[in-house]
């Protein structure tokens, strides 16, 4: 029974997934939600153990909320964000225990500090970066460097054909190595739909 209840909520969660997909194609950039496999690579990297205050953009329908909640270390602060009103209702019900604000990823200085905090140790995003304009990779990027400590870790994916387009070149090969000097990449993640590579940047 378990099984099968599992196998129900995820496909509940999955169906208003693609819904927002096909509704919201300008702010939602996956054919699907990701991958548990994904999920693990991101949440892995993010060396959530270390971590006090951890910020998730885009929260989608909590899938990589879920695993986030369920590493972080016990005590720490974790803030979810997502511009989607229906990400965000499905992300709070699929993990209550989690602070899950509807707003943009720009503002996170602002919603940390209105929960007492003024950095994070950790951000992982989920955010479609190859759907944004430029001027938007700039200051959600820039978001995410200023609020971030000194020695805090940036998180993200991306689709491993995404950086031979130039909206992904131009964030991934340009932007995000130029505000974060080191950047690692993943191998590739075969088990997501499609494969995707993780990219960890760390602030000076």
């Amino acid at each position: 029974m378990a099984i099968e209840h599992e196998s129900s909520e995820h496909g509940h969660f999955t169906w208003r997934f693609m819904k927002e997909v096909f509704r919201t194609t300008k702010t939602t950039g996956a054919v699907g939600p990701s991958s548990m496999a994904l999920a693990e690579e991101v949440t892995c990297r993010a060396q959530l153990q270390a971590a006090d205050v951890v910020v998730e953009f885009g929260s989608g329908t909590g899938v990589f909320t879920e695993v986030i909640d369920r590493n972080k270390k016990p005590g720490a602060y974790f803030l979810a964000l997502d511009v989607n009103p229906e990400f965000v209702r499905a992300t709070r019900e699929r993990c209550p225990r989690v602070h899950v604000v509807e707003g943009s990823a720009e503002d996170t200085a602002r919603f940390l500090q209105e929960a007492g905090y003024h950095h994070c140790d950790v951000i992982i995003s989920g955010l479609p970066w190859t759907l944004f304009p430029e001027e938007l990779q700039d200051r959600i990027l820039g978001a995410a460097y200023d609020v971030l400590r000194p020695g805090g870790r940036f998180v993200t994916f991306a689709y491993t054909l995404s950086p031979l387009f130039p909206s992904g070149k131009r964030f991934f090969k340009g932007k995000l190595p130029a505000k974060f000097p080191n950047v690692t990449r993943s191998r590739a993640i075969w088990k997501n739909f499609p494969p995707a590579h993780v990219y960890i940047a760390d602030k000076d």
